[in-house]
């Protein structure tokens, strides 16, 4: 009551004053303004994005935070140093050591950990032989070693139910050999999940996805935000509260290191050879919350107030997408989208990560971001909006069906250009940076025998391409690319055929010889940028 009184602070607008800057003791005050400034000399004509680095290799590459992996996650090179550079090297490991899955794991702000090393980011890793480690991302260093379980099940991926928070790992699934099945020897459990509270690690429980309970057809599961989604061969998803069923079918609570006595074995939970005891039996078919079909088991909710986004489950309607508010299942005004593309590749559609409740809908040579809004007159249903548009530069030229030539002869085109043919500028990625709040595009134009793809910079609320850079190698389109834009670092991996991958690492660097035409404001901040090489701290 006295927040509202006339007079009263108000929280609206402590909260925007703070996001202006008003009171200079609040950490995300300066960070916020680092981030800013950055945003602007990197939009800048005269900073460029030079190939400082390229490396070649017959494993994987993969990217996290700053840190480039090689050979199975093995060597790690950090890509903050004005040249990449080698962090560490573990020595060669036998295959039984291979790394499956990994996830980089940063210190929670504002708590206080049990161990000094949790207050530095890690790596967790998936081994082969069921073995979870957690790694420290500058040395490599085992820090923590949790054994999963034995030959029962094949542990293999690693993801977030909550980002930073609980981590879930899947086995593959359960199949029994041929000769197994020729006599008729049944297999009821299709997966496994093993869920950890992250940060201290803690155990929090093992269950089966049984056929017995959730049908024969189940092809996949996972765990997000506290929902099980359980996937049918039939395009059938159905939605089921996890924490629920933790707490309803939970047998027993464990903790890591701990003795127990399960099932007539004796053992420590998480060392070997017993692993993680299976603690939550479900036996009943738990409360559905939601149920929808959808070709290929795409569904996505987001959005305010909710709603999820499915194709109808036929394939006549791939391409097509249904936008549906998920209190009611009402198809939202204007919800139906199509761009009614005739290319190779499909167009895709996806909820903006920037938890504006936005939409983008990416097609071979349009990008559409829309918005969600009331209907006029009608608070009860919403309507699906255009916000803004990204269009690819391509040549205006009328495609005709029949030309005539000079002599007086009729040419019929037997066939059309693709929506993608490789000739014309056509996307490929959309990305979207945090920090900067930039929505970033790749775009490739085949010229001869080669493909030329820049990375375009685009003002994320309202669609303004603000830089372009060029990416000086030659790109395929018929091979795997993966672009990612982190600050002030660009960084390409490519995939070729007989798994041979190459890594091209771009950084920012500030072009002086156009000072004279800029303000003294514009060159104090390149002579910045130039004396530190690359900007991390102001």
């Amino acid at each position: 009551a006295a927040s509202r009184a006339p007079g009263g602070p108000n929280v609206c607008r402590l909260l925007t004053r703070r996001a202006h800057g008003f009171y200079a003791r609040d950490a995300g005050v300066a960070h916020r303004k680092n981030l800013g400034l950055l945003r602007k000399i990197m939009c800048q004509e005269s900073t460029k994005f030079k190939n400082v680095w390229t490396t070649h290799s017959l494993s994987p590459i993969a990217y996290e935070r700053g840190r480039i992996y090689l050979d199975n996650y093995r060597c790690c090179i950090s890509s903050i140093a004005r040249e990449p550079r080698i962090l560490y090297q573990k020595p060669k490991c036998s295959k039984s050591e291979k790394i499956e899955d990994a996830l980089l794991l940063e210190c929670p702000l504002g708590e206080m950990l049990p161990s000094p090393s949790d207050y530095k980011s890690s790596l967790i890793v998936l081994t082969v032989q069921n073995w979870l480690l957690r790694l420290s991302a500058d040395s490599g260093e085992i820090l923590e070693k949790i054994y999963l379980a034995g030959s029962c099940c094949k542990f293999r991926y690693l993801s977030w139910d909550t980002p930073q928070e609980v981590m879930v790992i899947k086995s593959s699934q359960n199949k029994l050999p041929a000769a197994a099945r020729q006599v008729s020897i049944q297999q009821s459990v299709l997966f496994y999940l093993a869920v950890f509270q992250v940060l201290p690690l803690s155990f929090i429980g093992m269950l089966e996805i049984n056929k017995n309970i959730f049908g024969n057809s189940v092809t996949d599961v996972a765990v997000s935000n506290g929902i099980l989604i359980v996937m049918y061969s039939m395009g059938l998803v159905r939605l089921y509260n996890f924490q629920a069923i933790s707490k309803q079918f939970m047998e027993q609570p464990f903790d890591l290191g701990h003795e127990f006595n399960w099932n007539g074995q004796v053992g420590v939970v998480g060392k070997y050879p017993f692993g993680l005891p299976c603690n939550i039996k479900i036996t009943d078919t738990p409360p559905l919350l939601f149920e929808v079909s959808s070709l290929e088991n795409a569904f996505q909710i987001g959005g305010f107030p909710w709603h999820y986004i499915i194709t109808p489950n036929k394939k006549k309607h791939k391409g097509v997408f249904h936008i549906c508010s998920l209190k009611d299942n009402a198809l939202a005004k204007n919800g139906i989208q199509d761009m009614k593309c005739c290319s190779l590749e499909p167009d895709w559609i996806y909820f903006h990560p920037d938890m504006s409740g936005r939409i983008i809908h990416v097609g071979p040579n349009l990008i559409k971001v829309l918005k969600l809004k009331e209907v006029k007159n009608d608070t009860d249903q919403m309507e699906v909006a255009e916000d803004f548009t990204i269009a690819a530069n391509r040549e205006k030229c009328v495609n005709n069906a029949v030309t005539v030539t000079a002599s007086g002869r009729v040419v019929k085109k037997r066939f059309n250009l693709l929506d993608d043919d490789p000739e014309q500028e056509t996307f490929k990625i959309v990305d979207y940076e945090d920090e900067l709040d930039l929505l970033s595009t790749v775009a490739v134009t085949q010229i001869g025998a080669d493909g030329r793809a820049h990375l375009d910079f685009h003002c994320n609320e309202h669609g303004i391409l603000l830089k372009s850079i060029p990416l000086l190698e030659s790109w395929d389109v018929t091979y795997s690319h993966e672009v990612y834009f982190d600050k002030d670092l660009v960084l390409h991996i490519e995939q070729k055929p007989n798994r041979r991958f190459s890594c091209y690492v771009y950084q920012m660097v500030c072009d002086i010889a156009k000072d004279d035409e800029c303000s003294s404001h514009e060159k104090t901040e390149r002579v910045f940028c130039k004396k530190g090489g690359r900007i991390f701290e102001y």
